[in-house]
């Protein structure tokens, strides 16, 4: 088939973010391109106008007869030059409707063509053609699973993947009068996203709470940045998840009416989305009211903290698959595959089971590996000698609140991972102390140090720590003589002002006493006359 050429990039990320045997059925040699034709969105707004409700039971019940079932549909958008099926650029936050063309708003006679880039990196459904290309029968990758790090030191679960395939995205409404559907006066529609390729990821439903669906959600994003094919970005709707959930007896092996919600901007509402709807249908079951769930898509209200019915659910027969006649087959060639698996990049798990191999606690991992341009820091710093505790520390602690502080990403330091492990060498050297570490670290934050050193910069600010013993017990006897009042209250048993004394010597010392050295000798001359 003809595929349009683009630059090669990182490819089919449910293939890459496992081992074939662990995907099952991926080397597959033939995908074919359906489209199915969808309701307008216009009309599907009127609907959920029409019907939507606050149902809420007003208190959470919690009753262990029962559990939820929970399986998440992940729209993901793939970050590609153009778009899935022409060559307007896939970008976000262009000015409205500048990134189309007649093939993208499905104009008579206008063909698509499929984007090699797309495949690689991996074809829903308010287009203004009125249908979607998508894959149905035969989706690119399919039969995988993905292991889960549970909240709470709670351990892992392996979760799994029904399927993952190719789409095209729909064009994104804009409201007027809210910032939702609900309560906008009307809808105008931005068509730069129709067309963006989308990759959807379809779960098992091996979920039971919220906490495991967020984690899911979670740990699925770490995978599509780490792969590079997507930012995941769920506020700019780079990745958007539909949860699909129902509830039954916990000995009842037959599952409970399904619901789907859609319209949550992050992993915490989706977690807090599944317990309210978890409770919803709990209480309708429990008052024997079962009939009123009803197979139905839900949206998830931010400001109320309810879900809200927008429309009865549609059957697969509603959809109207049809093959997509200007696309033919798609081959993928076993030498393809096994390309893009040696290509593959260390992921998330991997790099956590590495840390944690070195020493780092599960926490400490998860914390490193939660971002991309974290964990390459850091993997630089241990290349660079850096001590793997210590050097997680200091990134997950000081370096990380001044990124944040200043709203940027640890790509955007201007402090080398060699100048990281120089300053925590001079600490472990007893050069400089933790404290003079924190006070100079602003200074290295700005690239200070990375002309000629640590060392030089501690030496031209006078901060090299003072461990001399001679040098502290005057710095002590000095003190001491000072405070006349204090210390006879210490020696005759307010032994509180220990930490008093402490901070007067500290001072005295601008902050360089060593303060092992220091303690050992404030406390023998403190206890002299005692």
């Amino acid at each position: 088939m003809k595929i349009r050429g683009i630059a090669v990039q990182a490819v089919l990320p449910c293939l890459q973010a496992h081992s074939l045997s662990t995907f099952g059925n991926l080397g597959l040699k033939r995908t074919v391109f359906s489209s199915k034709l969808t309701p307008f969105t216009l009309r599907k707004a009127a609907a959920y106008r029409a019907t939507s409700t606050a149902e809420a039971p007003v208190d959470r019940v919690v009753d262990a007869n029962f559990e939820a079932v929970i399986g998440i549909e992940c729209h993901v958008q793939l970050s590609t030059s153009t778009k899935a099926f022409c060559s307007c650029r896939n970008e976000y936050g262009a000015e409205p409707n500048t990134h189309v063309c007649p093939v993208c708003l499905g104009h008579p006679g206008a063909l698509p063509v499929l984007n090699e880039e797309m495949v690689k990196k991996a074809v829903l459904a308010d287009l203004p053609k009125g249908y979607q290309i998508s894959q149905y029968d035969v989706p690119i990758c399919e039969h995988g699973r993905i292991e889960v790090v549970l909240p709470e030191g709670c351990g892992t679960k392996q979760i799994g993947i029904t399927r993952a395939h190719l789409e095209e995205d729909a064009g994104k409404l804009v409201y007027s009068g809210a910032t939702s559907l609900s309560g906008s006066n009307y809808s105008l529609v931005d068509y730069n996203r129709g067309g963006v390729p989308l990759l959807e990821i379809v779960s098992e439903p091996d979920m039971r709470t919220g906490k495991e669906a967020a984690a899911y959600g979670a740990e699925l994003r770490r995978i599509m940045r780490f792969l590079g094919v997507s930012d995941g970005n769920m506020s700019e709707g780079s990745m958007r998840c539909d949860v699909n959930i129902s509830v039954r007896p916990r000995d009842q092996e037959q599952f409970g009416t399904k619901v789907e919600i859609k319209n949550m901007n992050s992993f915490n509402a989706m977690q807090r989305a599944i317990e309210f709807e978890f409770d919803r249908q709990l209480a309708l079951l429990k008052e024997g009211r079962a009939s009123e769930i009803v197979q139905e898509t839900r949206l998830w209200d931010e400001n109320k903290q309810v879900t809200k019915s927008m429309r009865k659910k549609e059957g697969l027969a509603d959809y109207r698959y049809f093959p997509e006649p200007d696309l033919p087959a798609l081959f993928v060639s076993t030498e393809a595959i096994e390309d893009l698996r040696d290509s593959m990049p260390e992921l998330p798990s991997q790099k956590r089971a590495r840390y944690m191999a070195l020493g780092l606690s599960e926490y400490d991992a998860l914390v490193l590996t939660d971002d991309v341009d974290v964990a390459a820091y850091y993997d630089e710093v241990l290349k660079a000698g850096g001590a793997p505790k210590l050097s997680a520390n200091w990134v997950m602690g000081d370096i990380m609140a001044s990124c944040k502080e200043e709203g940027n990403g640890m790509d955007a330091l201007k402090m080398s991972p060699k100048t990281l492990v120089e300053m925590i060498s001079l600490i472990e050297k007893g050069t400089i102390s933790g404290k003079i570490a924190k006070d100079l670290l602003p200074a290295l934050l700005k690239g200070d140090a990375e002309k000629d050193g640590v060392q030089a910069l501690v030496e031209s600010r006078g901060l090299i720590q003072i461990s001399d013993p001679a040098a502290l017990q005057a710095i002590v006897d000095s003190v001491l003589d000072a405070n006349p009042k204090q210390l006879g209250e210490y020696r005759g048993g307010k032994t509180k002002l220990q930490g008093f004394f402490v901070g007067q010597v500290m001072k005295e010392s601008k902050g360089r006493a060593n303060p092992g050295e220091l303690n050992r000798i404030l406390m023998e001359t403190l206890n002299k006359g005692m």
